[in-house]
């Protein structure tokens, strides 16, 4: 039956970038897990309360049951997050999250299967890791991989996200609360940064975040995040670099 021309579908569906929490369990220990999520959404409500978290079992060597998983995913819902899907599509992961009634996110399996190499997951997202500040920065910054930046002059507000797919990103304006800055290489802002900024947002360890007035409510390097309670108060307001050292989330004041 030929399609009416002058249909209009009653929802549009589109596919795009999507920034989402990744836990990445290390430990099978359901309740050490879901008061570790409840520490974090208590620390930090307006980042992780009812956030949606991709729980990814690819780093244990044994895969649990349908009932070990089911209480995980009750215990993160009782810490006041909201497990969406599973990551990393092996066989068995794919029968249990179709015995769990979960998608898989092909986009935090891919990098996993690549080289099998554990590394950060690859969509803009905010990784389960909690990072020590170090007070000392390099004295020369390490370049960014990304050869082209992609340039964004107006302000970023409330509820918009900008994304620099393979290279950096420089905005020249602020970037609001609530608003989300992320690049697969550095990011750079020129005016106060209030939002989230991710760089490195498919793994680059040697990306960096730099702003001119610091006030962010989350930086992440490659998956490794800090929220703004975890911030030195000295730094704050301040021209500050964020970047990625032995694993650790560092930063410092701009000179």
């Amino acid at each position: 039956m030929a399609a009416r021309p002058d249909y209009e579908q009653a929802g549009e569906l589109k596919m795009g970038q999507v920034g989402i929490a990744n836990l990445r369990v290390r430990t099978l220990d359901v309740a050490r897990l879901g008061e570790e999520m409840r520490e974090r959404v208590e620390r930090a409500p307006n980042l992780f309360a009812r956030a949606a978290v991709v729980v990814d079992f690819g780093g244990l060597s044994q895969l649990p049951d349908a009932a070990a998983a089911r209480a995980l995913l009750d215990a993160l819902r009782g810490a006041g997050v909201l497990p969406v899907a599973l990551a990393y599509g092996t066989r068995e992961i794919e029968a249990l999250a179709a015995a769990l009634g979960l998608p898989l996110l092909a986009k935090f399996r891919a990098q996993y299967e690549s080289a099998g190499r554990d590394s950060a997951p690859p969509a803009p997202a905010v990784a389960a890791v909690d990072a020590p500040v170090a007070p000392a920065a390099p004295a020369v910054p390490a370049a960014s991989a990304s050869a082209v930046s992609r340039m964004h002059a107006t302000p970023v507000r409330s509820g918009q996200q900008v994304y620099a797919q393979g290279r950096d990103l420089v905005v020249a304006a602020s970037v609001g609360a609530g608003a989300e800055v992320i690049a697969d290489g550095s990011v750079h802002v020129y005016g106060p940064l209030r939002g989230r900024a991710l760089a490195g947002a498919q793994g680059d360890e040697k990306a960096r975040i730099f702003c001119r007035e610091f006030h962010a409510e989350l930086v992440a390097i490659a998956g490794r995040y800090k929220v703004i309670e975890e911030v030195p108060r000295e730094l704050r307001g301040k021209a500050v670099q964020v970047w990625l050292e032995d694993d650790s989330l560092r930063m410092a004041e701009l000179t």
